[in-house]
């Protein structure tokens, strides 16, 4: 099969100096330069805008970076089937897109709950959309939306969750969610995840090529050879791009749960969806267990609360009447302290949904109108 000769020793240590060079230059990058071109950026694009070009950029500098490293490796002599491998990765996401329902409602336990739909029909009404399947999952507070045309949308709230948030803040989240649903984040994050795959499994294929008979192969067309080393050279940039365009994507995501909010804050209002987030962050921090949990968490882009993930956990307890009443106190000024808190920018760059803090001062916006969206 085509995918099994992707991997040997020699191919995955060239992997691991690539993957190594490009975290530190990105961690680089990430501390040094990204904080001052995205506050310059901030004062400048609305939301609207900064998705569009973040779009843009990632399109435009998939397609170019594929575009080069094709013509470099054809300037030497070998021939290179785009079209295989992207009917290859495409066939691989598109059978994650369609089995991913079934499995998760498998997974998770989904189960129908009459009172929960009740609530989504309401949120569903305001938001002018058609109100998904709502269904319950044993596990720690979070939530989340997924489907697809054949098994129909889902909206998935935790047991945890229906415990810590009390009916407006559930409305809230359910708006997040709902928000997924209506700007189609699932479908357009499979599509635009589709671009680092492909440049990160092209430079596989190259080391591999190189390693392998580039040598033997090109030293009958170049004199002196060196065409395995070419490859090998060309492959690990084609992975280093791959990182590039794989940080673009998830400052996409970022930016599409920033969308979420909003919509959360439309049907059940900002301060509402400030005080789900809030009260999420808290639960967490008081709960090293589940921060486990969510960081080995296989879906950790779906939930509401993602940059660290929860699973449903079959043996997971409801949560404490200590850590209950923790939440329960103040949290209003709890959302005021977190908005101050500093930002860590090279862990913001690897996350798939933005720190709690921006997300609240984000709503804040909402809130006062400078930020228009719905």
């Amino acid at each position: 099969m085509f995918w099994l000769w992707l991997y040997d020793p020699f191919t995955m240590t060239i992997v691991f100096i690539a993957y190594i060079i490009g975290f530190l230059g990105i961690t680089l990058l990430a501390s040094k330069l990204a904080p001052k071109i995205a506050s310059s950026i901030s004062n400048k694009l609305n939301l609207y805008s900064a998705m569009l070009v973040s779009a843009l950029t990632i399109i435009i500098g998939s397609l170019a970076s594929i575009y080069i490293l094709y013509y470099l490796v054809s300037s030497v002599g070998i021939e290179l089937s785009l079209m295989g491998l992207l009917f290859f990765i495409i066939m691989i996401n598109l059978f994650t897109w369609l089995l991913s329902p079934w499995l998760i409602n498998l997974m998770y336990g989904a189960s129908p709950n009459e009172e929960l739909q009740q609530i989504v029909n309401e949120v569903s009404r305001r938001a002018g959309i058609k109100p998904p399947k709502a269904v319950v999952v044993r596990g720690p507070p979070n939530a989340f939306a997924y489907g697809n045309i054949f098994t129909g949308r889902y909206v998935a709230v935790t047991t945890g969750m229906l415990d810590v948030m009390d009916r407006r803040e559930l409305e809230a989240v359910i708006g997040h969610e709902l928000g997924h649903h209506k700007h189609r984040d699932n479908a357009i994050m499979l599509l635009f995840g589709i671009f680092p795959s492909i440049i990160y499994y092209l430079g596989i294929i190259l080391i591999r090529a190189g390693i392998l008979g580039g040598v033997s192969r090109l030293s009958e067309r170049r004199e002196g050879g060196g065409g395995g080393l070419f490859l090998v050279l060309i492959g690990a940039i084609a992975i280093l791009l791959s990182m590039v365009i794989q940080v673009l994507v998830l400052a996409f995501s970022r930016l599409r749960e920033y969308y979420a909010d909003a919509h959360g804050a439309y049907v059940s209002g900002a301060k509402n969806m400030q005080r789900a987030l809030a009260k999420l962050h808290l639960y967490y921090e008081y709960n090293d267990e589940m921060k486990h949990y969510i960081d080995n968490s296989k879906l950790r882009t779906l939930f509401i609360y993602a940059f660290m993930e929860a699973i449903a956990n079959p043996f997971y307890s409801p949560t404490s009447y200590r850590r209950r009443r923790i939440i329960a106190e103040d949290i209003d000024h709890l959302i005021e302290s977190l908005k101050q808190q500093p930002i860590d920018p090279v862990k913001e760059v690897f996350m798939s949904h933005p720190p709690i803090p921006k997300r609240l001062r984000f709503l804040d916006q909402i809130e006062t109108g400078t930020e228009r969206i719905y």
